[in-house]
């Protein structure tokens, strides 16, 4: 045990180091305080119900907190059979977060460079400059912890592949499985989507060398081996990928419904709406000068040395109030420092690093193993497809043909595949000059990287207008709105503007001046070593510190301790409207607020069911009724049918609400008079205009059998009503003195829900385009509906399974390590 130690104290010493840096960087952390991250607020009112219940130590699979009712596995389940759940939630409960997802992006990224054959320290600083990308940290600062989570399996994930095509079967496809069980459980599927395209890159790599090299078998065995780890992966996530497959069908990534009035496409998101954060060409310089575009949106660049601020000192307004008034110009469209081509802004640039940037160059020209080729291929191509609307040849292409990839917006997170590949090559190029025995050789291909990398940059300070233009598409836009807000005054937009400009310029001329010096430092660095003037082991930590202090300078900027906030304050506090609500006994009502947008709603789900909520899986039915009965003018059928008790409105001053309750709602359950069969969801859409819920139920001829011959009739003594609430278990009581049609305000999914009538199970079917009903016999009966979808818990089983043939293949490699080291000590001695 001791000489294990001993052999592997300098992988210590690196995990020890990587720690002091996470201790020292988020050190706010430390201190009990969390990322105050609005998208966590979100997750947080999301989850609401489903959080409620586990504090009871029930797990549901159903809420009906958000939009009128979803699948909860959609949003949090605990998949307890699923190994890697235990072991996320060791990570996110040893240290504080984000500081334990931080560690595994280390840790992992560590790992691959350790297993492309780099010395520990050249592998560490590799580690740092992926991990401190100003994405990843953006991101976090954001509150996207998934996404995050699964970026950190990417390098390990590759690590494994790599040893699996190096010969190193078992031990490659033990750590390929447990990497990809834990990037499949961190469920962003859209980052594991792009990384499966990394690796499509790399296995053509592998085969067309395989084939040049009449190796095809032993690539075969690779392949199978690989297949062999994915597949175990898979299993282990069963009950998360089946539930997930599922649900997509009816999800709002699924197919559309309507062939009329429909927003999206017939099948997946539509092309603008994929394309609202597509990168600009231009933005790509970001990668080397981090405010090249300007930074993020919004105004803290521009201080009181501004050109814009001065705008407004020079005329008289005092210094206090001329920051006051920049602030509110830069929300305006084009005015921003920021002046890229993302339609809704930005939270920051995507930068790699000015040293790493000259060394991927480096790596392009010295760099000898195939591996190169992959890196370079993946970096073109998802540059391209980051692109988008912008460039849309490439990405167009993919949208039509390419499986699935209409299925996710914001294309510039491609890049985050680019964001490891481009400290991969660089660090590669770093380990081949230390390889090289003539080192002389090397000198005119340090310089030619120098002259590319810093040349650029050197026309970045003198002429950047060669690349850059400073001025949005929507500038005039801007101006326009700050022209009425000057009260006519175009001179004095016009001014601004200008003013706004001469900033950006001013802004990526300091940073580019800044990456020269990086640049400047790392060729310093490497032409050292060349000269022999330091050792390897010197050039690799001066690396890393340079890195460090590189990456932690821009990161700052974006994710810096005023970002913590004390846990508390990381809420949202109850309204006048909401207190008076929470005194209604009803278990289950909702609330429509007229006040926030309905599909951006984190207010009201953190204290009551609402129609509207904040979740990018929300069904594609309730999608589209959102889009045709809440648009210009709201349904009130709608809303009563939604059992929408209280409806929220803005006051006369707009700075205030008011609360109305809704007469009209039809409640949980009621017995219709009559039934109106319609062709097609379009038809149906249409009859919900006009039409009374109470009264009449639309259903779509499809389920006109299992409406029966039910007469809908008009029986006053009849009733219905809920008398027991679980959102997996609802019961409701029915006294009828005929058989009637009933009608549920519960979102129709078949793919789980059962309905009951006194303990024997019976058909129910959809009616106002997304409500269960049922035919209900005469007399006094028990109704139940019941969500148990076999694909959570027979996926369930299936994960369990899984995670045991994982644990026994880490128990053998591992075990199957230490013989081979055991039997190979007794044969030297």
């Amino acid at each position: 045990m001791i000489n294990w130690f001993k052999r592997n104290g300098t992988h210590f010493t690196v995990a020890g180091v990587f720690l002091v840096i996470c201790f020292l960087y988020f050190s706010p952390a430390f201190q009990g305080k969390t990322l105050g991250q609005g998208d966590v607020l979100g997750a947080q009112s999301t989850q609401k119900e489903i959080m409620d219940y586990r504090a009871k130590d029930t797990t549901i699979l159903w809420t009906n907190q958000i939009f009128g009712g979803m699948p909860a596995y959609q949003i949090w389940a605990p998949y307890s059979a699923n190994i890697a759940s235990h072991l996320v939630y060791y990570i996110n409960y040893t240290l504080p977060s984000p500081v334990g997802m931080v560690l595994v992006l280390l840790l992992g990224t560590y790992m691959l460079f350790i297993v492309l054959k780099l010395n520990p320290w050249l592998a560490a600083a590799g580690a740092i400059a992926f991990t401190f990308t100003s994405y990843n940290m953006i991101l976090l600062a954001a509150g996207h912890t998934n996404q995050v989570f699964a970026i950190a399996f990417f390098a390990p994930i590759l690590a494994g592949i790599i040893l699996i095509f190096r010969g190193k079967y078992l031990t490659g496809s033990a750590l390929l499985a447990l990497a990809l069980t834990l990037e499949i459980k961190a469920n962003h599927l859209q980052m594991t989507y792009y990384l499966m395209m990394a690796i499509l890159i790399l296995l053509g790599v592998e085969l067309f060398h395989a084939i040049k090299n009449k190796a095809v078998a032993p690539f075969l065995k690779s392949l199978g081996y690989l297949l062999a780890a994915s597949v175990l992966a898979f299993a282990v996530n069963a009950s998360v990928l089946w539930s997930t497959y599922e649900y997509g069908k009816d999800s709002y990534r699924g197919k559309s419904n309507l062939t009329q009035n429909a927003k999206e496409p017939q099948n997946g998101l539509s092309r603008d709406y994929i394309y609202e954060y597509s990168q600009g060409i231009a933005e790509s310089l970001t990668f080397l000068v981090p405010n090249a575009s300007g930074g993020a949106s919004g105004p803290e660049l521009l201080d009181q040395n501004s050109e814009t601020v001065k705008t407004f000192t020079d005329k008289g307004v005092p210094e206090e109030q001329a920051i006051g008034n920049v602030q509110q110009i830069a929300s305006m469209p084009g005015l921003s420092p920021y002046w890229g081509e993302k339609l809704r802004g930005t939270s920051g640039p995507f930068y790699f690093g000015a040293g790493i940037c000259f060394l991927f160059v480096l790596g392009l020209i010295i760099v000898k193993d195939r591996i190169k080729w992959w890196l370079l291929g993946t970096v073109v191509l998802t540059m391209l497809l980051s692109f988008g609307g912008n460039w849309p040849y490439v990405s167009d292409l993919f949208l039509k043909y390419f499986p699935l990839y209409n299925k996710f917006r914001v294309v510039e997170s491609i890049l985050a595949v680019t964001c490891l590949c481009v400290p991969i090559l660089a660090f590669l190029a770093i380990q081949e000059v230390i390889n090289t025995v003539d080192k002389k050789i090397l000198i005119k291909k340090l310089l030619l990287a120098l002259y590319i990398t810093g040349g650029l940059t050197l026309i970045l300070i003198v002429l950047p207008g060669i690349f850059l233009s400073f001025k949005p598409s929507n500038q005039l836009t801007g101006i326009g709105y700050l022209t009425q807000a000057l009260k006519g005054d175009a001179a004095m937009a016009n001014q601004v503007a200008n003013a706004i400009v001469k900033d950006r310029e001013a802004f990526e001329r300091a940073d580019a001046i800044r990456s020269l010096v990086f640049v400047g430092l790392t060729f310093l660095i490497i032409w050292a070593f060349i000269k022999q003037k330091v050792g390897a082991t010197a050039v690799s930590l001066m690396i890393l510190a340079l890195v460090l202090v590189d990456l932690w300078q821009v990161d700052k900027r974006y994710l810096k301790d005023a970002n913590f906030t004390d846990k508390q304050e990381a809420s949202m506090p109850p309204r006048e409207v909401d207190q008076q609500i929470a005194k209604d006994p009803d278990p289950d009502f909702r609330v429509y607020d007229a006040t926030v947008g309905i599909k951006v709603d984190v207010q009201n789900p953190f204290f009551h069911k609402t129609l509207g909520g904040y979740s990018a899986a929300r069904m594609k039915r309730y999608d589209e009724l959102i889009d045709n009965q809440f648009g210009q003018q709201v349904n009130p059928a709608v809303l009563n049918m939604l059992n929408a008790k209280y409806i929220i409105t803005p006051d006369s001053s707009q700075q205030a609400q008011v609360l109305h309750p809704n007469p009209a709602v039809c409640g949980n359950a009621w017995f219709v008079k009559s039934i109106k069969y319609v062709d097609n969801a379009d038809a149906e859409m249409q009859a919900l205009t006009g039409f009374s819920p109470k009264d009449v139920a639309l259903v779509d001829k499809q389920y006109q059998a299992a409406a029966g011959t039910t007469q809908a009739g008009n029986d006053s003594t009849a009733s219905i009503k809920l008398v027991n609430y679980n959102p997996d278990h609802m019961v409701y009581q029915s006294a009828t003195a005929t058989p009637r049609v009933a009608v549920f305000s519960e979102i129709y999914y078949d793919k789980g829900w059962k309905m009951f009538i006194d303990g024997a199970e019976k058909p129910y079917f959809r009616a106002d385009y997304l409500l269960r009903a049922a035919a209900i016999p005469a007399g006094n009966h028990k109704v139940e509906f019941i969500f148990h979808p076999a694909s959570y818990y027979v996926g369930e089983d299936i994960s369990m399974a899984g995670s045991v043939l994982l644990v026994l293949l880490l128990g053998g490699v591992a075990f199957g390590d230490s013989l081979k080291k055991y039997v190979g000590k007794k044969k030297e001695a």
